[in-house]
């Protein structure tokens, strides 16, 4: 086995073995909580320039195959394991998680300390890290490889949705007959939200990051969505002004994730950092008009700063936080009181599940119908 480091920048360093290609990576260090679902969590460009560290102690067990990606590649700056899988045992399974992560050229690592990073970083939050492998690098000394991690860029102030987004605009058909027309902007877009609006009957185009409104209002929509991705919302001013054109139009809006940090900054709210973030399929969110929750997957490390004692007046009419999160009160939903536009902080499309929010993308229909 090839010794490979994992060193954060504030000096903690792990050994253990490479995992997936070899070399050196950059990236912020976060973890995720799912017991299954990584080759969702891989492909995700929501995680671009982030190394990722599975809290789950067996990765790979199922292998990799060509249905599940949320993307056309692995997303992911590194990749963290406890225990890689030894044998891929499923029957959809075209290929193994490590030749994966070698033939794109994502370096790994597996050590056994996943649970003490884990715990490190929900004590000292995300922070910058790098993974090196080789015995060339290795024989640099940790302190001189500290040094580069405190020179790799940050996360604050990324401007990462342009970067990842489609280059071109592309249509999904409606599956049936065709209800609704919406527009869809690729922050950083998973490829199962897409398909979850055309399983209900949405003709989805699905437009680059720096589609403008007019862009956007150009194909005449019943709806508009703006999609989960990478990066600060602070340093996507280009799509906060798309969106509160959107909102100046009165078309009906849905935001997911990244999306609802864009509706958030439109309406004239501020985000923030999240000391850790959240990311896996554990996290308890409470609709706050009917006080159901929903047990929901989620992948975001800044958040939106909103009242939540009550309506708030905005540049578009009242709006309420609609939804929070039972673990630590963070934004989780925003809605409009006076207009047809609301957003959610996490993953109703979630491909590997749970499934427990997939009704607001019915939601969404409703009030395309209701426009019409």
């Amino acid at each position: 086995m090839t010794p490979a480091l994992l060193v954060l920048e504030d000096g903690r360093v792990f050994h253990g073995a490479a995992y997936g290609a070899e070399g050196e990576t950059f990236g912020e260090m976060v973890f995720n909580t799912g017991m299954t679902g990584y080759q969702e969590t891989l492909t995700d460009p929501s995680y671009a320039r982030q190394i990722v560290a599975m809290t789950a102690p067996h990765i790979g067990n199922t292998g990799v195959n060509g249905e599940d990606p949320e993307s056309a590649r692995i997303q992911v700056a590194g990749y963290v394991v406890r225990e890689p899988a030894r044998v891929a045992s499923n029957w959809r399974a075209t290929g193994s998680l490590g030749s994966a992560l070698r033939e794109q050229g994502v370096v790994g690592i597996a050590i056994t300390g996943t649970r003490a990073l884990t715990r490190h970083l929900r004590d000292k939050g995300a922070m910058r890290a790098g993974i090196f492998s080789g015995t060339d690098a290795l024989a640099a000394g940790a302190e001189s490889l500290v040094e580069r991690v405190r020179q790799s860029p940050s996360m604050e102030g990324a401007d990462l949705a342009r970067a990842v987004s489609t280059g071109e605009a592309y249509v999904i058909p409606a599956q049936g007959e065709r209800r609704y027309t919406v527009a869809a902007v690729d922050l950083g877009i998973k490829s199962m939200t897409p398909y979850r609006m055309s399983e209900r009957g949405c003709e989805v185009h699905v437009l680059p990051a720096s589609s403008t409104a007019q862009d956007i209002l150009a194909l005449d929509p019943d709806g508009v969505f703006f999609s989960n991705g990478p990066g600060d919302p602070a340093a996507a001013g280009y799509a906060v002004d798309a969106l509160r054109g959107v909102l100046d139009a009165g078309k009906p809006f849905f935001g997911i994730c990244f999306g609802n940090q864009i509706f958030g900054r439109a309406l004239g709210l501020g985000t923030y950092k999240l000391r850790f973030g959240h990311r896996g399929i554990n996290q308890p969110v409470q609709d706050r008009a009917t006080g159901k929750v929903d047990v929901s997957a989620h992948n975001h490390g800044f958040a939106v700063q909103a009242p939540s004692d009550g309506p708030f007046d905005t540049p578009y009419g009242r709006a309420e936080v609609s939804h929070v999160n039972l673990n630590d009160g963070c934004v989780e939903g925003l809605r409009l009181l006076d207009r047809p536009a609301f957003s959610v902080q996490y993953h109703p499309e979630a491909a590997a599940g749970p499934h427990d929010a997939s009704g607001l993308f019915d939601r969404f229909c409703e009030l395309m119908e209701g426009s019409k």
